[in-house]
């Protein structure tokens, strides 16, 4: 037998349904999955969550901050129901930014399933976007209910890291492009979509200028952007070459101001989001250098930012001056608190955890992923994490197989207490023989982070 079919084999033996010793189910057949079992209601604050169990289960099942919201019928869940997994979870919709009390839900929702379905064999908590953010915490803090976590395209900087982050890169904008406009860095107003918009408009005309890309491109270096991102009709644009100045700065003035889901509307609509639930402004950026931080930038943006500003006739040395003169923003004692209180990622590890993220993601940045693997090494837990890449653009942008192949491969550590192999060629053959679709795997290595927290 060959490799790719020893491969196979191995996940196809791992995801044989096994029926677990377990009560009888209470239920009602799943809309449009005659072959399912579901189960559905509120938690204690009203959260909806929902549970789909296949007839033949394997004894694992899935817990997913945002399925109740409308996963049933999505590509993935049919997916993974015929491959003998349960799946089920909450909704985003009580708790929003408080984190900590999401990451308690998906504890609560596994009780509900495990009433109506008896004892999982293994408990996994996934999910994508915030979805990743609280399964990495329900990993850290709930490491007696689950076995194991498969975060996807989550910010995994933690919110006060990812929220400075993103306070850099609409700083650097306002600083240099905006200065003598109203556009909001923090304080956002009511008209959260009056406010995108214009946010949207000023970088799309600035970006009509050498000034203003040049500046762009020192925005999104300091920000650590993607150089890539989406059409807007969500379609992926080619990725530059290193040294292709223009490709670089198009694709970052994408994932800022262009594609379905701009990095500025959701700078703006979620930080009024938190704003309003904190209390005030959690971000700052006292004593931050971002000369430093554009010297930790990939090499291909650093090299866009001086090229720019040579067409541009700008002097890069004066504008880094005026950044580092620029009066600072302070942030609130209280809402930083609130952040805090959310999930802060130590790294201390106890359950194992495996990572996929976007390298063109312009929502959860890649360089996160970074600091949340320093974290666990720092704290000798790094045998139970593993870490992967695709290469993808856009925020989420998965095949069904690629999160698949990240999902079996987590099964198989469970099963056996040892990892496969999730080198980018094992786990592209996986996401191939899940849906027929070729798998972006590939070896990467993220800038480091310039935003930790907390700082080392």
């Amino acid at each position: 037998m060959n490799r790719r079919w020893a491969v196979l084999a191995a996940v196809a033996a791992m995801t044989t349904a096994i029926a677990p010793a377990a009560q009888a189910a209470e239920g009602s057949p799943c809309p449009g999955i005659p072959s399912a079992t579901c189960v559905q209601g509120q938690l204690a604050d009203g959260t909806p969550y929902t549970f789909a169990k296949p007839a033949r289960w394997n004894g694992t099942v899935l817990v997913d901050l945002d399925f109740a919201s409308n996963s049933l019928t999505a590509p993935l869940t049919g997916n993974l129901l015929a491959g003998g997994y349960a799946v089920g979870g909450t909704t985003r919709t009580v708790t929003g930014w408080h984190i900590a009390q999401a990451i308690d839900n998906q504890a609560a929702a596994l009780d509900r399933f495990e009433a109506a379905f008896g004892h999982a064999r293994y408990a996994i908590a996934e999910g994508r976007s915030m979805g990743g953010m609280v399964a990495a915490g329900v990993a850290q803090v709930h490491p007696d209910r689950f076995d194991a976590a498969v975060p996807m395209c989550g910010g995994l900087g933690g919110a006060v890291g990812q929220w400075n982050q993103k306070l850099d890169t609409v700083f650097t904008l306002k600083t240099l492009l905006f200065r003598d406009s109203a556009l909001p860095v923090t304080g956002v107003p009511a008209d959260v979509a009056g406010t995108q918009q214009q946010w949207l408009s000023a970088v799309t005309a600035a970006q009509a200028t050498p000034e203003g890309r040049a500046r762009i491109a020192l925005a999104a270096a300091i920000g650590q952007l993607p150089g890539w991102g989406v059409a807007a009709d969500g379609t992926p644009t080619p990725v530059p070459a290193e040294r292709d100045v223009d490709g670089v700065e198009q694709g970052e003035f994408l994932a800022l101001a262009g594609g379905p889901l701009p990095y500025l509307g959701q700078a703006v609509s979620s930080r009024r989001s938190i704003e309003q639930l904190a209390g005030g402004n959690p971000s700052w950026n006292t004593g931050v250098d971002y000369a430093r931080q554009l010297s930790m930038a990939v090499p291909a943006e650093q090299n866009a930012v001086r090229r720019l500003y040579e067409r541009a006739g700008l002097d890069l040395r004066a504008d880094l001056g005026t950044l580092a003169a620029a009066p600072r923003v302070q942030a609130d004692p209280a809402a930083v608190a609130f952040l805090r209180d959310g999930i802060v990622f130590t790294g201390d590890l106890r359950i194992p955890v495996l990572t996929v993220n976007g390298t063109g993601d312009q929502i959860s940045t890649v360089a996160q992923q970074q600091s949340y693997g320093a974290f666990a090494r720092e704290t000798g837990t790094a045998s139970l994490l593993r870490q992967t890449y695709v290469q993808t653009a856009g925020h989420c942008t998965y095949t069904t197989g690629e999160q698949r192949a990240a999902i079996d491969s987590m099964l198989f550590r469970l099963r056996t207490g040892h990892w496969p192999d999730t080198a980018p060629r094992t786990l592209n053959r996986l996401a191939t023989a899940a849906d027929g679709e070729p798998g972006r795997y590939l070896d990467y290595t993220p800038p480091r982070f310039n935003r930790t927290y907390p700082a080392a």
